[in-house]
């Protein structure tokens, strides 16, 4: 079998944006802790933010077939309701491929470290997470926009 990584080569450089999102389910108690900075592990939505950063740039480490790409814009924004924390990123580059790979592995990030920084909390009598979910974590937005167009 034959892995051949895509040839962008001619492919004119462009402005690229993406915007992804995805959740976690969490019982109202561990919402409340996190809200009010009351976790063992510390500051799960600002750790959560910086490691969506920190995996948009390291998403060709990650991914097998994504070029690295020079990012130039990246943010994170988290809302917090009752039940869930919503994770958006949102990648900019000019390239010749799109960003939609680095939001999601932003958004993915961020949501697998605020697994890990509530898990203690989210454990049942048998130590399984019944209620915790990772849900539709998804591309919302897409943007590519061709220079001198």
């Amino acid at each position: 079998m034959k892995i051949v990584q895509a040839d962008i080569s001619k492919k004119p450089v462009s402005f690229r944006e993406a915007t992804a999102s995805g959740s976690i389910r969490l019982k109202p108690d561990t919402i409340a802790r996190v809200k009010q900075n009351k976790l063992e592990k510390g500051d799960a939505l600002g750790v959560a933010r910086t490691m969506a950063l920190l995996a948009v740039k390291k998403t060709p480490e990650m991914i097998a077939l994504c070029h690295p790409l020079k990012v130039e814009s990246s943010s994170v924004e988290t809302k917090v309701s009752k039940d869930r924390i919503e994770v958006t990123v949102t990648v900019s580059a000019h390239e010749k491929t799109g960003v939609e790979m680095e939001a999601l592995a932003g958004v993915s990030a961020a949501l697998l470290n605020i697994w890990d920084m509530t898990k203690a909390y989210e454990k049942d009598e048998s130590g399984q997470y019944p209620g915790t979910r990772i849900e539709d974590i998804r591309v919302v937005k897409k943007v590519k926009r061709v220079e001198g167009s």
